[in-house]
């Protein structure tokens, strides 16, 4: 499941923007929706890549069957996101570059998976490295 969220990731990433990529899936892991971060391709802050995911699932009576997956642990923003409409299982690429929100929806009932997969450590370190105005703008310092 973590294939379709590193290839968002990858795709922001040759747009220009922050390699951050999500998908969104069934509990059966039919894939209903992916996206990436556009908030520097769109100039829109909110367009995070759980966000986008969400939107290109399209709309659902619920979402009590779904699992996220995104290649960072979620901000505060898009961990709403989960708590809002009750998704109940978060894949984590990786948190090692940055922790967001994830033991706060463990605590809330979600089931949290961190992968501490390499490429996505990867994606996210060369990437801070090479602007870090542009991903301190992200998270908000």
């Amino acid at each position: 499941m973590l294939k379709a969220a590193v290839e968002e990731a990858r795709q922001g990433l040759r747009e220009g923007g922050i390699p951050i990529g999500a998908a969104l899936y069934t509990a059966d892991g039919e894939l209903l929706g992916r996206g990436h971060n556009r908030r520097v391709q769109d100039d829109d802050p909110s367009m995070h890549a759980e966000t986008a995911a969400f939107r290109n699932a399209g709309r659902r009576r619920h979402y009590r069957d779904t699992i996220m997956v995104t290649t960072l642990s979620p901000c505060w923003y898009c961990s709403g996101l989960v708590r809002q409409f009750n998704i109940p299982h978060v894949i984590i690429g990786e948190s090692t570059t940055f922790t967001g929100a994830h033991e706060w929806l463990a605590e809330h009932g979600v089931r949290i998976e961190v992968a501490n997969d390499e490429t996505c450590i990867k994606l996210m370190e060369d990437f801070i490295a090479a602007h870090p105005d542009l991903w301190y703008e992200d998270i908000g310092e």
